[in-house]
């Protein structure tokens, strides 16, 4: 494959004299063929985990149109606009899909130029080699057709150029794809524009209904129409300029051909909206008000280079190239909702057009996921918008009455299991985000911590916690409640460890608030998860409401009834609030690191999903840190690559690759909420990060190299450092870590007690 290598000079980057900027070490490809790592193959019953599910976006940071190459027409589950080892293109798409996820794209619209004979399903074999694919820029000829294809973006509208290369008749197909029959195209001869809408429909709870808004677009072209006509499935009615599906599953279009026979190109200019026309066209005018893609292109190169710069790197051409890749796929959600004007669609069963005031507005939170490292990568580098995410859940919350647990589509979903808004927002303001309404936010996390939502028409449709009340009676969900109106039902475990770990850190907040009841209550209800701990055994296990442990209990079964997508033992580890806790609970720490031994060494854990990507990092607490800085580095060396296939699982929304970003930068967040980060083994010599107010921090790993893993010592500031974690302040700061590597462990840096995180039980 090639990559486009445009050189731009940043002031910022002249300290470091790269070579490249950042946007240059990018593959989007990764993760858009089956996983080839290690891990994945010895996790094969897991299905579509297997697959990274990347579409290459190509646009704007956090945009909310991306586009991309369509393989495959649906909006179908599951299945991703684009699969590498697919071996046809069948049109240009501006898409929503949830970046590396097992959900559905909605609200998109595709174009695809061809020539010859008129038809309904144009498509062209391709080939990889004359690929060029950027963040800011895609590229591919079409040899059935010989189209040269060109796409660049900027947040909410793209700009594609067709350069036909042969004399024959030439056409773009357009087509709302909507795979439940609703789309709608309009075509305007005289101004050389097409204009439509692809009605969105919810997932998960609710599944099927209309989400109560639409995708709408507005193409614009450079050159006059010969003919035109709209299209139904197969047939194609000439001369007719509206149509609309009526059926499931009936697929309506536009069909243009354009004045010439020779060769000729084409440009087509398209802005989108999710509130209606007028923004589609309002966000089309300010973003791209001409026709010229190389300013655009540039626009978004630029953007790019901007947000990847922060983190400025010094070692292997390659370890940058996973960097930066996994930085760019952690930047494609949330994504923005909000248009130019800053109106937007109100939230879930609210049909105002609201207006985002002083914010952007956001959704397509992958909370189950990003909650543990993307959500908090955004705290760190980009603190402004963080805080309108915050904000964005807040006003959702407003509107829908409860705070959303897993907001996408711009509705409730109720998907997978856990309360992790709450995480997010109290790892922000405990991190120092203060540019939202904090109050107004606490009082609707408040409610799902304390409220049992008793409306069954409005708890059916994903609004208040699953299982609540069996909750509140037990401090643990038993296995008599099958949590019945979700998606994920039963995980009964499972949902008790996630919520004892949201109530932290609803305790953290309302510490913060000086809220000092709620806080008291909380910290009580943070250690329910010893009651899902079975000390005998030492492993999670589901309970009955008597008392009683499950029966047959299997501790590394996959996919038993009360575990969320994993096994027991995988899942007890999610006790990050109170790991020393959880040591004392498991029998003491000879038998935590036995176990947490037996995870790695006898290959129990599994990367590829996400609820034990802290796992590596828990030997800090056990005061053996040197068994992190080995199982990390292993990590990234099996679970990920630059290839196609270089992602271990499905990427969620940007969570496994921040997982990743952090871990090669040296620490990671693994409790959020807690305003700490762990530290690992760095893959750089020199990372230094901007933390805002003109200050970087800089971590140097003397000695670095595949072999020298090992923390043998550690600086901070000049200052002899033992502790295994650093403070978010201290990031903030400014100032240098540095850490002298060895090929062998030094057992007794950072081991002591008083060097351990923190935890809710003392050492």
């Amino acid at each position: 494959m090639k990559f486009l290598y445009i050189w731009l000079s940043f002031s910022c980057f002249s300290a470091w004299a790269q070579q490249k900027s950042p946007v240059q070490y990018v593959n989007p490809l990764i993760g858009s063929a089956p996983s080839t790592t290690l891990s994945a193959q010895r996790h094969s019953e897991a299905g579509s985990e297997l697959k990274g599910q990347i579409s290459p976006a190509i646009g704007h940071p956090h945009g909310m149109t991306s586009w991309t190459p369509q393989t495959r027409r649906t909006e179908t589950k599951c299945i991703a606009p684009y699969y590498y080892t697919d071996t046809k293109i069948n049109g240009f798409r501006g898409s929503h899909w949830l970046n590396g996820s097992c959900v559905q794209d909605y609200g998109t619209v595709t174009l695809m130029p061809f020539s010859g004979q008129a038809t309904t399903r144009p498509e062209s074999s391709y080939s990889h080699n004359h690929e060029i694919v950027t963040p800011s820029f895609y590229s591919i000829n079409l040899p059935d057709y010989q189209i040269q294809t060109e796409i660049t973006a900027t947040p909410r509208a793209g700009i594609l150029r067709f350069k036909f290369q042969n004399e024959d008749t030439h056409f773009v197909l357009i087509e709302p794809n909507s795979d439940e029959g609703e789309g709608f195209i309009e075509i305007h001869p005289e101004r050389r524009e097409i204009v439509g809408y692809n009605p969105v429909h919810r997932i998960y709870q609710g599944w099927g209904e209309s989400a109560g808004f639409r995708g709408y677009f507005v193409i614009q072209f450079d050159t006059d129409f010969e003919a035109f006509g709209t299209w139904q499935n197969t047939v194609i009615q000439m001369n007719q300029t509206k149509v609309k599906a009526h059926l499931k599953e009936e697929a309506v279009g536009a069909l243009i051909q354009f004045a010439s026979h020779a060769p000729t190109q084409v440009t087509a200019r398209v802005g989108t909206s999710f509130t209606d026309l007028e923004g589609a066209y309002r966000n089309l005018k300010a973003e791209i008000p001409d026709w010229n893609f190389k300013k655009v292109q540039e626009s978004s190169e630029e953007a790019w280079n901007r947000e990847l710069g922060k983190v400025q790197l010094k070692g292997k051409e390659e370890n940058k190239s996973l960097f930066y890749t996994a930085l760019y796929h952690t930047k494609i959600t949330p994504r923005l909702y909000s248009d130019v004007d800053g109106r937007y669609p109100g939230f879930a069963d609210d049909s105002t057009i609201h207006t985002a005031k002083g914010f952007d507005y956001y959704c397509d939170f992958s909370m189950w996921d990003t909650f543990r490292a993307g959500l908090p990568l955004h705290v760190l580098l980009e603190p402004k918008r963080s805080a309108d995410l915050m904000q964005s859940f807040t006003h959702m919350a407003e509107q829908g009455g409860w705070m959303p647990i897993f907001p996408c589509w711009n509705h409730y979903t109720a998907a997978m299991t856990g309360d992790h808004v709450t995480s997010a927002i109290a790892d922000a303001y405990v991190k120092g985000i203060r540019d939202f309404d904090v109050q107004k936010a606490y009082s609707y996390l408040r409610k799902n911590a304390f409220e049992v939502n008793r409306d069954v028409k409005s708890y059916e449709s994903g609004k208040g916690r699953r299982g609540m009340e069996s909750y509140l009676k037990y401090n643990y969900i038993p296995l008599e409640d099958s949590v019945w109106q979700a998606f994920h039902k039963r995980e009964q475990t499972s949902r008790t460890l996630e919520y004892a770990y949201d109530d932290f850190c609803l305790a953290q907040l309302a510490k913060a608030l000086h809220k000092t009841e709620d806080y008291q209550a909380l910290m009580k209800r943070a250690l329910n998860y010893q009651n899902v701990i079975d000390p005998k055994t030492g492993w999670a296990r589901g309970r009955y409401a008597d008392g009683r442990w499950s029966e047959n209990f299997d501790p590394f079964a996959i996919r038993v009834s009360f575990i969320t997508e994993g096994s027991p033992a995988q899942y007890t580890w999610f006790v990050p609030q109170d790991v020393h806790g959880l040591l004392k609970q498991i029998g003491g720490r000879e038998r935590f690191v036995a176990k947490l031994d037996s995870m790695f060494e006898k290959g129990y854990y599994w990367h590829g999903n996400e609820p034990g990507n802290h796992t590596a990092y828990l030997y800090a607490w056990a005061g053996e840190p040197y068994k992190t800085q080995k199982w990390v580095r292993q990590l990234i060396s099996e679970e990920y690559g630059r290839g196609p296939g270089g992602l271990s699982g499905n990427e969620d929304g940007g969570q496994m690759s921040a997982w990743l970003a952090f871990s090669m930068l040296g620490f990671y967040p693994a409790s959020p909420g807690r305003p700490e980060y762990v530290i690992g083994s760095p893959s750089f010599t020199e990372a230094s990060i901007d933390v805002g107010k003109g200050k970087n921090f800089t971590v140097k790993a003397i000695g670095n190299s595949t072999k020298n893993i090992y923390i043998q010592s550690a600086k901070l500031n000049g200052k002899p450092f033992n502790k295994t974690f650093l403070t978010h302040d201290q990031l903030l700061a400014g100032g240098t870590l540095e850490l002298v590597m060895g090929a062998s462990p030094n057992k007794s840096w950072g081991s002591s007690a008083e060097n351990r995180p923190s935890s809710i039980t003392s050492n």
